[in-house]
């Protein structure tokens, strides 16, 4: 059936961890019968078991509904689910690029918070109209009038009785949200005789099908079993179907300007279909592609090492994973401590743990994690081509570097200006540098420069701790700029663990270090000899604590030969350290 364009609303919700985002989202679907009460489960969209676990949406989604209203005429609102977390942030103004409004879900008894900010300013800058909305007001711990003055300081324009008032669990409320959206929401404009402009705003892939992509029909028509091109990849393929999720896939014929649905590429390589690409008929292309295209690049790096699974099952969860997930980077890997593994790519610290939770949910697989790293650019000496690392074990040795540069983001924070001292010194201890500092409203925006290795781990959750969750963060690539980083390693018994290795800021290098060896002389397993701990900075021990033996009685007993002392005290004995998850766990909070 096809819908007139002003008959069309395409929206998305908005809002912070747990604010209620995917309940409301199943009260629309139940109020408009897009899923019968029997259909219908907790968190309907959200169909990942990580997603349901941490009550955030990793990957977007898009369902048709159809909404009736008192005058008995019929609208398709077309609900595009995006991700709840900074990590994917990409793929959340990629959501929003094909929406034409939002609604602003706040938590009653929590208040504005730091992803609420973070969201509304990208649905502001997208020009999408924003229809605030006040959620759980039946609980007890509900404060709405706190929660309406600082909506109304988030936005000036914003009217107090114009905000809606509703409790998404129970459905109070949620009427005038439909009629709001009707009301509020502009229809989708879109010449349905010019060429064809789709925007790719997800995909997912599907052994049998190819790439699934999600698409907005922007220009023109999407009509199956014709011949596309992907503007940005220059890939061209024949689609095997075209369709709306209801939220099951529903095969259409064509898709006109206005709709959101899915299409059906038949291409076998996910790597070649991109999130933020444009999709236009080969026939008669369009001549310029939409714009807000951008390469997902990782922002950090971590090696993954199958425990107690066989490589080659470990292997193949490892590929499917990728399949429908095409942020994820990864290649194979070794070492010597850990075995086979690999290298994987990451785009932030959420989406590691995302990635870890899956292999276990819908694998069974348990991974150990090595330290996360940046990517570094590495000038050696006597050349004048530099060299990038991904992995702090191929870091060359400190005599043949010249220069280390590494990334550096411009790292955008906006806070109650009573936090301001807080978090300043929370960005300097990162090696922040101030760039800028403006007032918007009652808020602070306040610029720093830093590395991306120093946001990457657990800035944003020190960020939310500091400001209670009332600051927000949003970042903007910026080049590589020059650091006196150091390669720690970590030797036990004097055997060289290359899984330990990591890349840190000289002046934080001794703290780093003592603190290491200290969490390794409690968590590594004991053997019957007691064991060195050894942090090694240009060849130098700059930190050293002792495996005590696993029993006196034992350890008395036992001889180490001249020979078996020597292979250890120069570093060639054979690695036989079982390393548990704790040892990486550790590390990665010493940050």
């Amino acid at each position: 059936m096809s819908f007139p364009q002003d008959h069309i609303r395409n929206f998305a919700i908005i809002a912070h961890i747990d604010h209620g985002k995917s309940t409301l989202a199943d009260r629309i679907m139940e109020m408009t019968s897009t899923v019968s009460d029997r259909e219908s489960t907790a968190q309907q969209l959200d169909d990942l078991a990580v997603e349901k676990a941490h009550g955030v949406t990793v990957k977007s989604k898009a369902v048709r509904n159809y909404y009736i209203d008192d005058h008995r005429e019929e609208y398709q609102y077309n609900l595009i689910d995006t991700p709840g977390h900074v990590d994917f942030n990409y793929e959340v103004s990629r959501s929003l690029s094909a929406t034409d409004g939002v609604l602003l879900v706040v938590d009653a008894t929590k208040g504005v918070q730091a992803q609420t900010v973070a969201n509304f300013r990208l649905a502001k800058e997208a020009g999408l109209t924003i229809i605030p909305i006040i959620n759980k007001i039946d609980n007890q711990m509900a404060d709405i009038q706190k929660t309406t003055e600082q909506l109304l300081e988030l936005e000036p324009t914003f009217q107090a009785d114009q905000i809606l008032h509703i409790s998404a669990k129970s459905g109070l409320g949620v009427d005038q949200v439909l009629l709001a959206i009707r009301n509020q929401i502009p229809a989708p404009t879109g010449d349905i005789q010019a060429p064809l402009k789709a925007l790719v705003f997800d995909s997912k892939f599907d052994p049998y099908k190819g790439v699934i992509a999600q698409v907005r029909i922007m220009e023109g028509q999407l009509i199956t079993q014709t011949k596309q091109v992907f503007m940005a990849s220059q890939v061209a393929s024949t689609n095997k179907e075209v369709g709306v999720f209801t939220p099951e896939p529903q095969a259409l014929h064509t898709l006109n300007a206005g709709d959101v649905g899915y299409l059906v590429t038949g291409v076998k390589d996910p790597d070649s279909i991109k999130i933020g690409d444009t999709v236009t008929n080969q026939a008669m292309p369009a001549e310029q592609p939409l714009p807000g295209y951008q390469e997902v690049e990782p922002m950090v790096y971590a090696g993954l090492y199958p425990k107690d699974t066989d490589y080659k099952e470990f292997k193949t969860a490892i590929e499917k994973l990728a399949l429908n997930d095409a942020a994820f980077h990864y290649e194979p890997e070794q070492s010597e401590a850990l075995g086979m593994g690999f290298r994987g790519g990451f785009l932030g610290i959420f989406h590691l743990q995302i990635i870890r939770e899956r292999l276990m949910a819908e694998f069974g697989i348990n991974v150990l994690t090595t330290m996360p790293n940046s990517t570094f650019k590495i000038t050696l000496k006597n050349q004048d081509e530099p060299i990038y690392v991904e992995n702090p074990i191929q870091f060359p040795d400190w005599s043949q570097i010249h220069l280390v540069e590494e990334p550096y983001v411009h790292a955008k924070i906006t806070l109650p200006n009573e936090m301001l001292n807080d978090i300043m010194r929370l960005a300097e201890s990162r090696r922040g540098t101030l760039e800028d500092l403006n007032t918007l409203g009652s808020m602070v925006v306040a610029t720093y420069l830093m590395p991306i290795s120093e946001i990457a781990y657990d800035f944003f959750n020190e960020l939310k701790s500091v400001s209670h969750g009332f600051a927000t963060l949003s970042t903007e690539s910026a080049d590589y700029e020059y650091s006196d980083l150091v390669k720690l390693e970590i030797a036990i018994d004097y055997a060289n663990i290359d899984a330990l290795t990591i890349i840190t800021h000289r002046l934080k290098a001794d703290q780093i270090a003592q603190n290491m060896v200290i969490k390794l002389r409690d968590l590594v397993p004991r053997k019957l000899q007691a064991m060195p701990v050894q942090a090694i900075v240009e060849g130098r021990v700059i930190a050293r604590e002792n495996i005590p033996p696993l029993r006196k009685v034992a350890a008395k007993g036992t001889k180490v030969s001249k020979k078996q002392q020597q292979l250890r005290r120069s570093g060639q004995a054979k690695v036989d350290i079982e390393l548990p998850q704790a040892v990486f766990d550790a590390i990665l909070d010493l940050g």
